[in-house]
């Protein structure tokens, strides 16, 4: 299979002082000047993006940890012994405009992304819609496991995406994310590089401080025979002063998005799926 090389080179890390802020303060608050705002409380629903951004001058710090499978029980100490991680620095260039740099332990990968807003739930606009878009670099993959010289191509992944979000009242919101992404090097042979997948998510909130998200990867063109399998991740939010905790199963363990729509290999109907969370921090400067 041909492989295409791609170039991308952004650069970012905001090197800032920075003291807390309370999240709580951006979450929740009434459409008084017919702006809809929180259709998600997390800046993820639970593995896809929302529609929430950073705050202009903003910085977050989130974890992102995926436990191993819950199906290797007490010797694995039910996939606590085989941890993903994944820290993520997000900086807020306005209220529209975020940047972003992360490492995840899957791969030894490194990401960069960029999310934008072209348009919020108005009064005027039926829905929210933003841009996400991300480069992300496996470093792992070597010269042993593809038997050839290893470029920059195959290590590069890209994805972008188009998120559209509605509020459709206090307690219930709900996403669409139509998706495209770039796999230099494929895990499976026959999979095409260039690859589809349609999203979808929702939240319902249970309580002021607790909700229930899910969403789901549906891969468009998935070659046949693949090991793969579309993302399913059902999670609960928790807001404390100063934190959102997202608790939840999945069944994909990588956190960035080739990674899971493309990885995902977990089946819930076996069991063999994974716990893990997401845990954000929001600092203001």
């Amino acid at each position: 299979m041909k492989r295409k090389n791609l170039v991308a080179c952004m650069f970012l890390f905001p090197f800032l002082l920075f003291s807390q802020n309370d999240l709580l303060s951006s979450i929740d608050k009434s459409d008084t000047t017919g702006i809809t705002e929180a259709a998600f409380k997390g800046l993820k629903i639970v593995n896809f993006e929302s529609t929430k951004m950073v705050n202009e001058k903003e910085f977050y710090f989130i974890v992102f940890h995926r436990f191993g499978s819950i199906k290797t029980g007490l010797d694995g100490f039910f996939g606590l012994d085989f941890a993903n991680t994944r820290l993520h620095f997000i900086y807020g260039f306005s209220d529209g405009f975020n940047l972003s740099i992360a490492r995840s332990s899957f791969n030894k990968t490194y990401d960069i992304s960029g999310k934008y807003r072209f348009m919020q739930q108005s009064d005027d606009n039926p829905v929210t819609v933003v841009g996400y878009s991300q480069i992300a670099f496996n470093t792992l993959l070597d010269e042993p496991v593809l038997q050839r010289e290893v470029d920059l191509g195959d290590r590069t992944s890209f994805t972008q995406q188009i998120l559209i979000s509605r509020k459709l009242s206090d307690k219930v919101s709900v996403q669409l994310m139509p998706t495209y992404f770039y796999e230099g090097y494929v895990n499976y042979a026959p999979q095409d590089n260039s690859q589809f997948a349609l999203g979808f998510g929702g939240r319902v909130k249970l309580s002021q401080r607790f909700s229930l998200n899910m969403d789901y990867g549906w891969h468009l063109n998935r070659a046949d025979g693949s090991p793969f399998v579309n993302p399913l991740s059902i999670g609960v939010d928790i807001e404390t002063g100063g934190h959102v905790f997202q608790l939840h199963f999945t069944n994909a363990q990588p956190t960035f998005e080739s990674g899971f729509l493309g990885n995902a290999v977990g089946d819930w109907g076996d069991g063999n799926i994974y716990f893990g969370f997401n845990l954000s921090r929001v600092f203001n400067f």
